[in-house]
């Protein structure tokens, strides 16, 4: 029975289960099914329910940037502000389209008030991120001002959506 709205997946069984998932989704169904006290087939039939529902929209591992880059030899972490000189829909859904599908943003907000979108983005080294930078930023006649913020440490990263 697939989830219509989001007051179907609040009774408490839902909430610990997706609570759990987002601190770890690599737990086992026996595992998951013993931190939130259900048995494992109901475990296993709720989590399918959760996820043909869009609520768990995706699995994955969160790698250590640090780690990776002393492994891999690069790694610059940038947030970047992006403001667009006409900003109707049709605009900001062109560049939003057009950014999406670079490999290298790692996430994208459209916002207000301030810049039009903020970015998370990753590149191998300076000459990566000028590269991006040509790629996305100034070939496009439509953006106006760029405004990058390079990480120098990242303190805190836990993706996560309260529940309680």
């Amino acid at each position: 029975m697939p989830i219509e709205s989001t007051d179907s997946f609040t009774d408490a069984a839902d909430l610990a289960l997706l609570e759990q998932l987002q601190k770890d989704c690599s737990l086992t169904n026996q595992d998951l099914a013993k931190r939130v006290h259900l048995s494992p087939p109901t475990c296993l039939r709720r989590v399918k329910r959760l996820r043909d529902a869009g609520l768990i929209e995706s699995e994955i591992a969160i790698l250590n940037p640090e780690l990776v880059a002393r492994a891999l030899g690069h790694g610059l972490e940038a947030v970047v502000e992006v403001s667009l000189d006409r900003q109707g829909n049709e605009e900001q859904e062109a560049f939003e389209a057009r950014v999406i599908e670079d490999e290298a943003v790692q996430q994208c907000y459209r916002v207000s008030p301030g810049p039009d979108f903020v970015l998370m983005v990753h590149a191998r080294d300076m000459q990566d991120y000028l590269a991006l930078a040509q790629r996305l930023f100034t070939s496009d006649a439509n953006v106006r001002n760029v405004k990058a913020f390079f990480s120098v440490k990242r303190a805190k990263f836990k993706p996560r959506i309260p529940l309680k």
